[in-house]
C-alpha cells in the first residue's frame, strides 16, 4: 500500500494584531504556555524590521519536542510582493508542523486586511479555517493622534472580532470608557471588547469562526512600502560578514527599524548591555543576546524594559524601530562586546 501524505486541511487560524507595543508577542507566549499538551500548534511571526527577534525570543522558550512550531519572515509588510515571502513561510510551517492551531503574528505596522486577504486566498481555502481575529490596544494611546489617525491602528480594530484593552493595570479609569466607546465607532458590529493585563487572554476566546467577510476576490494591494525585502534570502538569514555582525535598516509607515545580528562567537556584557538598551529612545526595542552571564530576551516598550533568560538561541540579533534613529546607536552597541581578550 502506499503512503499518502494526509493533505492539511481546515486549520484553526487567528491572527492576532495590535500596533506596537500592544503585547503581541506576550499574549501569544501567554497562550503557548496554556495549550493543551497534545496539541501541535503552529506561529507565523512578522516583524517590520528586517532582522527579526521574535522568532528567537519564542524559540528560547518554547521548542518543537513541546509541540510549538515557529516560523518568521522579516522584512515590512508581510504580503508584499503578493504575499510570496509570506506564502512560502506558510507553506513550510504547515508542512513541518501538521498543526492543530495555527497563530499568525503581522507586524504592528502591517496592513492586516491584505494578511487577511492573502490568507483567504483561493489556494489557502481548504488548508486554513479562519476563526477570531485578535486585536490588542492600550486604550492609554486612544488620546494620542499618531495612533488615532494612523490608517494601521483604525485597520487592525475594524476587522477584530474581539479587541483586548491590554495592559488595564497600567489605565486610568476612563481608559476603558474610551476603548468601548471607539469600538463602537470604528469596529465590527459583534465585536467584543475585553480587558486583561500582561498579554494573559483565554483559550477560548480563540474559538468560533470569524466575522470578517474579506474576501479574496477585491485585491487591493497598495505598496506603499519597499519591495527590498522580496528576495527570500532576506538580510535576517543571509551569511554574516567577516567583521561578524551586519546591519539593516528599514522605513515606512512613519517609522524607522535599525537591527543587526552578530556571529554567535562574539559575546556580550550583560551589565553594559542593560545600560545601554535603557538608554534608547524608541518605540520598540526587542532583542536577543549572548553575554558572559548566559543567554537572554529583552523587551522595551515606553513603559518598561524586560529581561528574560532563555535556554538558547543561534545568535544575538537586536531591531530598534523609532520615528528616528540615532546615529550613535552602533558604536554604542559595539562597545558592549567582550573584548577576545577576557
Amino acid at each position: 500500500m502506499t503512503k499518502t501524505t494526509k493533505k492539511i486541511q481546515a486549520v484553526p487560524t487567528n491572527i492576532i494584531t495590535g500596533f506596537l507595543g500592544a503585547g503581541k508577542t506576550s499574549a501569544i507566549l501567554h497562550l503557548l504556555k496554556s495549550k493543551p499538551d497534545i496539541e501541535r500548534w503552529a506561529v507565523l511571526v512578522n516583524e517590520f524590521g528586517e532582522i527579526g527577534v521574535d522568532g528567537s525570543l519564542f524559540e528560547g522558550q518554547h521548542s518543537e519536542q513541546g509541540n510549538v512550531f515557529i516560523r518568521e519572515v522579516p522584512g515590512g509588510c508581510m504580503c508584499c510582493a503578493a504575499g510570496l515571502p509570506m506564502q512560502i513561510a506558510l507553506n513550510q510551517l504547515l508542512t513541518r508542523a501538521k498543526p492543530d492551531r495555527l497563530l499568525i503574528e503581522p507586524t504592528g505596522l502591517g496592513h492586516p486586511i491584505e494578511v487577511i486577504e492573502v490568507l483567504t486566498a483561493d489556494y489557502n481555502l481548504e488548508a486554513l479555517s479562519i476563526e477570531k481575529t485578535i486585536t490588542l490596544v492600550d486604550a492609554r494611546n486612544l488620546t494620542d493622534t499618531r495612533y488615532t489617525e494612523h490608517a494601521t491602528f483604525n485597520q487592525q480594530i475594524a476587522i477584530a472580532d474581539i479587541i483586548v484593552g491590554n495592559k488595564q493595570d497600567l489605565y486610568q479609569p476612563e481608559h476603558k470608557t474610551q476603548l468601548e466607546e471607539y469600538a463602537k465607532a470604528k469596529a465590527l458590529p459583534h465585536a467584543d471588547v475585553i480587558f486583561t493585563e500582561q498579554g494573559k487572554l483565554d483559550l477560548g476566546i480563540l474559538e468560533g469562526p470569524t466575522a470578517n467577510s474579506i474576501s479574496s476576490h477585491h485585491h487591493h494591494h497598495h505598496h506603499t512600502e519597499s519591495i527590498k525585502s522580496n528576495n527570500l534570502n532576506s538580510l535576517a538569514n543571509a551569511p554574516l560578514p567577516d567583521c561578524g555582525y551586519l546591519k539593516a535598516v528599514n522605513q515606512g509607515e512613519g517609522f524607522h527599524s535599525v537591527g543587526w545580528r552578530f556571529d554567535a562567537s562574539i559575546i556580550f556584557k550583560q551589565r553594559e548591555l542593560f545600560v545601554f538598551l535603557t538608554g534608547i529612545l524608541a518605540e520598540r526595542v526587542k532583542a536577543v543576546f549572548i553575554t558572559d552571564n548566559g543567554v537572554f530576551g529583552y523587551n522595551l516598550t515606553p513603559d518598561a524594559l524586560t529581561e528574560i533568560e532563555l535556554d538558547d538561541c543561534l545568535e544575538s540579533r537586536i531591531e530598534i524601530i523609532a520615528s528616528e534613529i540615532d546615529d550613535q546607536l552602533e558604536m554604542q552597541l559595539l562597545a558592549c562586546m567582550s573584548s577576545s581578550g577576557e
